[in-house]
């Protein structure tokens, strides 16, 4: 599976991708908003489930490495997990490598898998964000997601409860 983008590559997460896997999860600005840095055999179990094969109705999680086109260099992660019966709905996410945010590449990446999971036949998109993650939610909106509403004490974070903003994208086609 490769999805193409003016700028990226978007393609399953591969073995030789650890090293990208393990900066993304210890990236400490970008994990502000996901949990804390995660240890490294944590990270390895994590990595390792998302190897496996996936098709539009596994349940586990498809994870994809963007990278840039023109050099090919890995700058983040993205991905979803499907809720196939009876709803058809799938939960996506993303983590940019810190240097890369504010540039775009976040936008372009989304905009192709969420026409990825729309052409699957999914009937909705959907996206948890906590709540303060601006740049995130202005890249759920910018693909045509809108705010569901707000889901109080939704997450543990750093040892505090904050709420979680819950975004979704309908298929109108389907």
């Amino acid at each position: 599976m490769q999805l193409k983008t003016e700028r990226l590559i978007i393609s399953k997460l591969q073995p030789q991708d650890w090293l990208l896997f393990k900066r993304v999860h210890q990236d400490r600005v970008s994990m502000t908003w996901v949990s804390e840095i995660p240890d490294e055999e944590d990270l390895r179990q994590r990595f390792n489930g998302r190897l496996a094969p996936w098709q539009v109705t596994s349940f586990h999680m498809l994870c994809l490495v963007a990278r840039l086109r023109e050099s090919g260099e890995a700058i983040g992660l993205f991905g979803c997990t499907a809720e196939w019966q009876p709803y058809r709905q799938a939960e996506v996410g993303y983590m940019l490598l810190n240097e890369y945010c504010g540039q775009g590449y976040g936008s372009e990446a989304l905009k192709a898998l969420c026409d990825f999971l729309l052409n699957a036949e999914f009937h909705k998109l959907k996206a948890l964000v906590v709540e303060g993650n601006w740049p995130s939610r202005r890249i759920l909106e910018k693909n045509g997601f809108m705010l569901e509403g707000t889901i109080r004490d939704n997450y543990l974070l750093n040892g505090r409860w904050v709420n979680d903003w819950m975004l979704g994208r309908l298929n109108h086609e389907k």
